[in-house]
């Protein structure tokens, strides 16, 4: 059966471990929702904590269905259960919510078909939400060059083009949007998009009973104290040597390193002579656990409106066993 489970909540709450347990009991697959994970040699920072000499498995995209030549898709192995949509993409490619449809509806689907059942597991609950929903047209961005060929073109050969391309769109426009040139070009815009690349529309469209839910949660205070514990770690790891590395490459203003979660706050650190880094380093450290934390509450917030989650406590003695049964309760029933 096509069957989905969502392993979601906050940073630093275990997650991923507990997801990795949940695959080896009832046969299934991770597949990474992390906006940041994607992106290839942000490791530490982003805690992807795969295994020491731990290899890529790389899936030909053809085998896929997947264009995108930009992509990487593959997985790793963890304890023996695979976890894909790792290391997707450079940092230097800015990835978005219909490149993610585009690599993880093909995954999906072959987890399927291997008749095992797909994991998704990380906190960007905005890709969930789109994965479940679709995309809808705010993620299409503007193409500046249709729309400098368009601007000169009158409100009936607008309306004449959109009819071509989608006629459907033009019916369900109002008398209003239909004499509104901006309406009309972003209508032939997102058609023409639309035309283009019509796979990653596509979304999982799933009934209720379909997808099981799993949240985990711990008190601020708890989550603050595993964020302080991770960050030392992080650095423990070689996380500045890390972003040494990637500044070599990349530099913050052209990827997503000046945007991202432990690697934006590292900015002044790195713009100032290495004598005088010493004196800035425990701001520079506060900074980023200040930002993780309310990271966390902002995932906090956005979860809380999903009524479908089943929350449990991350820190119960349990915790598996009970969500094992939980989720028994709802898989293994409907697959007899």
């Amino acid at each position: 059966m096509r069957k989905l489970l969502i392993v979601c909540g906050p940073t630093a709450t275990g997650k991923t471990s507990l997801a990795i347990k949940l695959a080896k009991k009832f046969g299934g697959q991770l597949v990474n929702v992390d906006s940041r994970q994607v992106y290839r040699g942000m490791n530490i920072g982003t805690g992807k904590d795969l295994p020491q000499n731990s290899s890529f498995n790389k899936i030909k995209n053809s085998k896929l269905g997947i264009k995108n030549e930009s992509y990487k898709v593959g997985y790793y192995l963890i304890s023996g259960v695979p976890i894909w949509l790792l290391d997707v993409v450079e940092p230097d490619y800015r990835f978005n919510v219909v490149d993610y449809l585009g690599v993880t509806i093909p995954v999906i689907e072959r987890i399927w078909q291997q008749k095992q059942l797909p994991i998704l597991v990380g906190g960007t609950g905005f890709y969930i939400k789109i994965l479940m929903e679709g995309v809808g047209t705010a993620g299409i961005i503007p193409d500046w060059s249709l729309r400098k060929k368009l601007g000169p073109l009158t409100i009936g050969k607008l309306q004449k083009k959109i009819k071509q391309i989608d006629p459907s769109r033009f019916n369900r426009m109002n008398y209003s949007d239909r004499q509104n040139p901006r309406r009309l070009i972003r209508a032939i815009e997102v058609a023409e998009f639309k035309k283009k690349t019509p796979a990653q529309f596509q979304f999982l469209n799933l009934k209720n009973k379909d997808v099981f839910w799993i949240g985990l949660k711990m008190s601020p205070e708890k989550i603050r104290k595993k964020i302080n514990y991770r960050v030392t770690k992080r650095l423990k790891q070689g996380l500045i040597k890390e972003i040494e590395g990637l500044l070599v490459k990349y530099g913050f203003n052209n990827s997503v390193l000046g945007e991202t979660i432990a690697y934006r706050q590292w900015q002044e650190y790195f713009a100032i002579p290495k004598s005088e880094r010493k004196e800035i380093l425990i701001k520079v450290i506060d900074r980023w656990k200040s930002a993780e934390y309310q990271y966390a509450q902002r995932q906090i917030t956005w979860f809380k409106k999903n009524k479908q989650i089943n929350w449990f406590e991350a820190d119960r003695k349990d915790l598996f066993s009970i969500v094992a049964k939980t989720v028994g309760r709802w898989y293994i029933k409907d697959n007899d």
